[in-house]
């Protein structure tokens, strides 16, 4: 799959006609989230307060991440990585933010799972966090076929899932 703005190669594979095989690994990502935090060892009692509050945080801002994001696509709304045929390019709210806030939220979201329950959890979530990113670089050449006025707003919005973060 090639990147049009630049025309170089990505090196990654569409993974079906929507990018069907991208979603199959993210739900088998975030599976084994769930399968460490419940099986995985708890965590310890040192720093519990901190940890505690670190996970609603981020649960929170996760939640009303994804949420404000999905709203904002409405119909549009796809778990694949190419957009919907006939959409329009989404620019405002969360994506004056962030190109991909859904993707953010789920990692936070992943990542206040793993806090609340283990330790162990926080691989899972790390690996997750990496095939989100390859599944972003997919979805924007998907998008900037679809739409030519994403390269301009890709330079426009800096942060790719999360806002002031990533």
């Amino acid at each position: 799959m090639k990147d049009p703005s630049t025309g170089r190669r990505l090196g990654l594979p569409s993974l079906g006609p929507r990018g069907e095989g991208w979603l199959a690994l993210q739900v088998i990502a975030f599976g084994a989230v769930v399968g460490a935090g419940l099986a995985g060892p708890r965590w310890g009692a040192s720093a519990t307060p901190w940890r505690e509050l670190a996970a609603g945080a981020a649960g929170l801002l996760g939640a009303a991440l994804a949420v404000a994001a999905g709203v904002e696509l409405g119909d549009q709304l796809t778990p694949f990585p190419r957009p919907v045929k006939d959409g329009q390019l989404r620019d405002r709210g969360a994506y004056a933010l962030a190109r991909h806030p859904i993707y953010g939220g789920v990692l936070l979201l992943g990542l206040a799972f793993a806090l609340a329950t283990s330790p162990l959890a926080l691989g899972p979530v790390a690996a997750g966090a990496a095939l989100l990113e390859l599944k972003r670089r997919v979805e924007e050449a998907f998008l900037l076929r679809q739409h030519p006025s994403y390269e301009q707003y890709r330079r426009r919005v800096r942060w790719r899932l999360l806002p002031f973060l990533w």
